[in-house]
């Protein structure tokens, strides 16, 4: 953390320092406040309302093309690094916004808490790792930071993350390409091509990308690299702006992605020596994730009347992930993991947008269905339950023999080795209708008020077969006057198995929910605004399946509601910027796994938590120079679950009062210095995120990693048409992981020190 308190330190005392040539940093803040759109603003989307960033309250942070070119970001994993109050998870698995992971904090249910959005289509979790969340054409990547219920509903609870892809010119055709080359041989070709087709009318733009990873976790099993990827990309837009309806907008656009890899996330052995440089692996099968996604979208906007514009978004996502993974990471065949995901995702709004000097309003109709669901065949290992045994055998032979033979029953058959097969398959349907304004009611005073009315009807269902693959103890290993009762245990260990076997049940529920949002803004000056804001947000209710008793049972929604204050400034004539936004959520019904026996499978969802959350958020940039301008940004979160009551007949290990959120850093730190010289041009930039604990529950200590900081950096060459760079991650080659798992001497690494080079083509 030392590094990174330096040049930190270093970059915000030299933009406080300076009073004279600064200019605010163009790609990170919008430059003036106020209902109109300056050229050379930031137009913030996510909230579905065209406002600038220094006039949105929410706290977004936004990663601009000028941002992702000169620190080289690749994917949405790379934003997750660089923003206040955003994190990854475990490996490439998902993403916390404010401690709260997009898949829930409980481990329990199926909706998630956050979604990314790639030009308005959402993405399943599943694919995020893989999917269509490259950075190359991207306009630009928005993160909305806490509740975003009133405006994008479903899956909304702790945020959301928007990508927008570039759309086509209609006045002059041009073209980029990139060639990128690492000493880790990875290598990555782009480009991408576009301009009117009708001058002034009507627009076309394509791209792609191909890129191919070698890996750095070496197969010493079966040869080759674990984590070694190909993937495709390609995408093609249109835009008609037909000059015969002046005002009408219409964007057709469809995305193809084809990738094959790592596994979502992946281990290296922690018992070789020098394991961050020698990274090596010993799973004789592979660890591998194959994601299709395909993504078409539609949108068409219609003028009404001066100030009123009415438009409709349809998108049609079809997704399909296939994962395969070594679950016990050993050159022994003893486990692995086959899940094939597939979803088809299908979303209709209809939107009126009003505009004038006082009121900013919209008010729209949502329809969301989700089909699809989970295919599994895994082979499994169960712990052999010694509690179930001894508790079986006590009434015959006395609790201290039923414990000694439970003991020895371990010893011949430590696990029972079980062929897995699972068929999950879901619909979610979702109706809404939602509203959003902001009245200026006096020159300086906003009031803000949003609702969302919000019907969610989905139907889980889950059918299992479950087959016991080894071999049973022999009934006289332990005398022939034991062999009833090992007889007895081992009848209970094929029926254990049997109970996992259930065919097709189905169950379908429906919930209301009305969400409000409200709020005022005071413009204190023309370059000072503040605002609070209230609102309540939601996480929807379902059915989970305990796989031990081929039940389906059925858990409650979770409830929110947040507290946020904003601020919103510039400094020394608007050439520093400086917004923040503190926050207080709290948080009920929460949705979380309990177990109800000691079999491991014996487990559910079930509504038992209750928790809070506060923190803030502080971004700030300046220019120092027409040559140097520098940014920071820190995030503070606490978490903590404030109680934990589990249904009558449930138990857990994973005690959660008093704990907090698993991987929620406290801390959250970034900043960064570019400095331009005629045509050179360079980046240096570094973040921090503290130590997060990987699980929950009391003994959480255990699963602690430490906090870590990256710097990378990059140096170029710009000429009119082409451009050279060479690059650096991790340059200081910072040695961290992301999970360990010390029992089995494997972890999830952080990425290793790269250098690379990149070569740029611009028409």
């Amino acid at each position: 953390m030392t590094r990174f308190h330096a040049l930190l330190a270093g970059s915000t005392l030299a933009a406080l320092l300076a009073s004279t040539g600064l200019h605010a940093e163009e790609a990170e803040v919008a430059p003036v406040i106020g209902p109109a759109i300056a050229p050379g603003e930031i137009v913030v989307t996510g909230e579905k309302a065209a406002r600038t960033l220094q006039h949105t309250p929410t706290s977004v942070a936004v990663t601009t093309p000028e941002k992702i070119a000169r620190e080289t970001l690749l994917s949405i994993q790379d934003v997750y690094a660089r923003t206040a109050n955003l994190s990854d998870t475990y490996g490439s698995a998902g993403f916390t916004i404010r401690g709260i992971t997009n898949s829930g904090v409980g481990g329990g249910g199926q909706a998630d808490t956050a979604s990314v959005y790639v030009d308005g289509a959402p993405i399943p979790r599943q694919a995020l790792y893989g999917g269509p969340t490259d950075l190359w054409d991207v306009q630009q990547v928005e993160v909305l930071r806490g509740p975003q219920s009133t405006i994008q509903g479903l899956n909304a609870l702790a945020g959301g993350i928007v990508i927008t892809t570039r759309d086509p010119s209609l006045d002059r055709w041009s073209g980029d390409a990139r060639v990128l080359w690492t000493d880790r041989n990875d290598r990555t070709f782009s480009a991408a091509l576009g301009g009117p087709l009708i001058a002034d009318e009507l627009g076309l733009r394509l791209s792609a990308e191909r890129r191919a990873n070698r890996g750095v976790i070496r197969n010493v099993t079966r040869g080759g690299y674990d984590d070694a990827m190909e993937s495709l990309n390609l995408r093609g837009k249109l835009k008609w702006t037909p000059s015969a309806l002046p005002g009408v907008e219409a964007v057709a656009s469809y995305n193809r992605v084809r990738r094959e890899g790592g596994y979502l996330y992946q281990y290296a052995r922690t018992d070789v020596p020098d394991y961050y440089d020698n990274r090596t692996s010993t799973a004789d099968q592979p660890n591998r994730g194959w994601i299709a996604s395909d993504i078409a979208l539609f949108k068409l906007g219609v003028p009404l009347a001066d100030g009123l514009k009415l438009s409709s978004a349809t998108s049609w996502n079809r997704s399909r992930v296939q994962s395969v993974a070594d679950s016990d990471n050993t050159a022994a065949n003893l486990s692995t993991i086959n899940n094939i995901y597939r979803f088809k995702t299908l979303t209709q709004e209809l939107r009126l947008n009003y505009e004038d000097n006082h009121l900013s309003a919209l008010l729209g109709a949502w329809y969301y269905r989700r089909t699809g669901g989970l295919t599994a065949r895994s082979q499994v290992n169960v712990t052999t339950p010694t509690g179930t045994i001894t508790s079986l055998l006590a009434p015959y032979v006395g609790a201290s023999s039923a414990a000694t033979i439970a003991s020895a029953y371990a010893q011949v058959l430590p696990v029972i080795p079980v062929a897995y097969a699972a068929s999950q398959p879901e619909r979610v349907e979702t109706m809404a209708l939602f509203g959003d304004a902001r009245w200026r009611v006096a020159d300086r005073l906003t009031l803000i008020g949003g609702f969302r009315l919000d019907r969610e009807r989905n139907r889980y269902a889950a059918q299992t077969t479950a087959t016991f693959t080894g071999t049973l103890p022999d009934t006289s290993f332990l005398g022939a006057g034991y062999a009833p009762l090992v007889a007895a245990v081992n009848a209970g260990v094929l029926g254990l198995v049997d109970d996992a076997n259930a065919p097709m049940a189905a169950s379908t529920r429906t919930f209301h929910a009305f969400l409000p949002k409200a709020g005022i803004s005071m413009d204190w000056t023309p370059d000072l605004t503040t605002a609070l804001t209230v609102q309540r947000a939601y996480r929807s209710g379902g059915s989970s399946q305990n796989p031990a008793r081929a039940t389906l049972v059925a858990y409650n929604p979770e409830y929110s509601w947040n507290y946020e204050a904003s601020l919103r400034s510039k400094w020394l004539g608007g050439r520093l910027v400086i917004n923040a936004n503190a926050f207080y959520m709290t948080w009920k019904n929460q949705q979380v796994v309990a177990y109800f026996s000691d079999n491991t499978y014996d487990y559910n969802t079930v509504n038992a938590a209750r928790s809070h959350l506060y923190g803030f958020e502080v971004e700030a940039s300046a220019r120092l120079s027409q040559a140097v301008d520098v940014y920071a940004s820190a995030g503070h979160t606490r978490t903590k679950f404030d109680d934990f009551t589990l249904p009558t007949g449930a138990s857990s290990t994973l005690l959660l009062s008093g704990t907090e959120f698993p991987y929620a850093p406290r801390w959250t730190l970034a900043g960064g210095i570019n400095a331009r010289h005629g045509p050179i041009s360079g980046n240096l930039n570094a973040n921090y995120r503290s130590a997060v604990y990987t699980g929950t529950g009391q003994n959480q200590a255990a699963s602690r990693v430490g906090g870590r900081t990256v710097v990378n950096g990059q140096v170029g060459y710009q000429a009119d048409h082409w451009n050279l760079f060479v690059f650096a991650r991790n340059l200081l080659n910072e040695k961290y992981q992301q999970y360990s798992y010390a029992a089995a001497h494997i972890a999830v690494l952080g990425d290793p020190q790269t250098f690379g080079i990149g070569a740029g083509l611009h028409w």
